[in-house]
């Protein structure tokens, strides 16, 4: 193919590329995908005939199976400072290398001798936008876009001869070559990019654990005075009870109860057996709520039951001769419908009652039993055996406390016995020396 022919049957490259790279169906330039439809005279369904055909990348054309690669056809492209046109058809993509992670720099060779870096954007502005042209004087240049999608977008020129000013001589033709390019700044990206993606997988990480993982228990404070009263005072609120307990535990099972505080541990063991009491107590109310509850369905129910036996004395009182032969065919088909109805609920419901009443009466003469009462007062009589229990070792504990104060305070009193004494064993030997000086003198 020489330079004034394409092949396209052997239309002049600059005609062709008035014809197809003038004025668009908008007014603009012609677009780069303009060869990859036929031109269509005829309107298409659907489509409002004032509206311009919607143009298709063919690399997602491709891609959706819609044009095999080897029936792409490339139109002229007619741009203002230089004309670009296609391979022959048929001809195979020129190679390219193994694409970096993160190519956003092309490489560009076969440039003509006298391409400037406006000529250059002027070509490859259409695939997306450019950061830096760095242009090299023999005959290629590097090209690095915002965005890794116009790379690919200007893969599509690889092939194409170029003329500037539809010159045909050799300083104003080349033969465009676009292939990947290995950038450091692009490594540089892809690489911070992926250490971010790293850190954020690492974020949720860490944030699902925290979310699934069982929260630790509070920690226990050391044992003080301070903090035993705090504790024991817990322990006397139900709401305080449980977490008070705990610490407790942990402080006689740490070792820290020894002779000097067991009053106090003993105060607050005291406090938590006194909880029993607040227990049945509570069991007792809920009992009671129980009771009631039990009651007021009982009164519910029986009053469902007379209703029921109204309802069945209704159906009883129209089934008379004097009014059953006033009734329709249907009208006593249907009376007869609702009288069996109601006697079957009636019949469950009856059921249902008297086995509610058979299971009270088990339990209350399961309560009226001696046998099963005496459980119950046993119980009450070793719950008052262990407060005995425990306030013969509180008055115990206060013996013990009495016996160590009343000790130290005859050691105080012996010692100042001894100290009177010897003042006054000082004092008659003064008072002798005295009077031995009044003798002398």
């Amino acid at each position: 193919m020489d330079g004034g022919t394409i092949g396209n049957g052997g239309m002049n490259p600059v005609d062709d590329g008035g014809a197809m790279g003038g004025d668009g169906p908008l007014g603009g330039p012609p677009h780069v995908w303009g060869g990859m439809m036929p031109p269509m005279h005829y309107q298409m369904m659907g489509m409002n005939p004032m509206q311009p055909m919607p143009i298709m990348d063919p690399n997602m054309m491709m891609g959706q199976g819609m044009v095999p690669e080897n029936m792409m056809v490339k139109e002229v492209i007619q741009l203002k400072s230089v004309t670009l046109i296609p391979p022959a058809p048929g001809m195979p993509a020129p190679p390219t290398r193994e694409r970096p992670p993160g190519c956003k720099t092309i490489f560009v060779g076969g440039l003509a001798e006298n391409t400037t870096e406006d000529i250059i954007r002027e070509i490859f502005s259409r695939c997306g936008e450019m950061m830096t042209v760095r242009l090299s004087n023999k005959k290629f240049c590097h090209i690095r876009f915002l965005l890794e999608a116009s790379v690919d977008a200007a893969l599509y020129f690889s092939g194409y001869r170029m003329r500037i000013d539809n010159k045909t001589d050799a300083a104003n033709t080349g033969r465009l070559h676009v292939d990947f390019a290995q950038a450091r700044d692009d490594q540089y990206e892809w690489e911070c990019r992926q250490r971010q993606l790293q850190r954020e997988a690492r974020h949720r990480d860490r944030v699902e654990k925290e979310r699934l993982r069982v929260p630790s228990p509070p920690p226990v404070p050391h044992y003080t005075e301070h903090e035993a009263s705090a504790v024991a005072e817990r322990i006397k609120s139900e709401d305080t009870f449980g977490k008070a307990v705990q610490v407790v535990i942990t402080w006689l099972e740490r070792g820290d109860c020894s002779k000097r505080n067991a009053s106090a541990f003993y105060s607050m063991i005291q406090s938590t057996n006194s909880h029993i009491r607040r227990l049945l107590s509570e069991k007792a109310l809920h009992e009671e709520e129980l009771q009631k509850a039990k009651d007021l369905m009982k009164a519910r129910m029986q009053s469902l039951l007379i209703q029921y036996a109204q309802i069945e004395r209704v159906f009883v009182a129209a089934s008379h001769k004097k009014v059953w032969d006033h009734f329709t065919k249907a009208q006593r088909k249907n009376i007869e419908m609702w009288k069996k109805q109601a006697a079957e609920i009636k019949a469950v419901e009856l059921e249902e009652h008297l086995n509610t009443g058979a299971e009270d009466e088990m339990d209350v003469s399961d309560e009226d039993d001696p046998m099963k009462k005496k459980p119950r007062f046993d119980d009450k009589i070793s719950i008052l055996k262990e407060e005995n229990d425990s306030l013969k070792c509180q008055l115990e504990a206060y013996k013990n406390e009495v016996e160590v104060v009343r000790a130290e305070l005859k050691g105080e009193l012996d010692s100042t016995d001894a100290k009177l004494r010897l003042a006054q064993q000082t004092l008659q030997g003064m008072q002798q020396v005295g009077f031995i000086n009044k003798d002398m003198s």
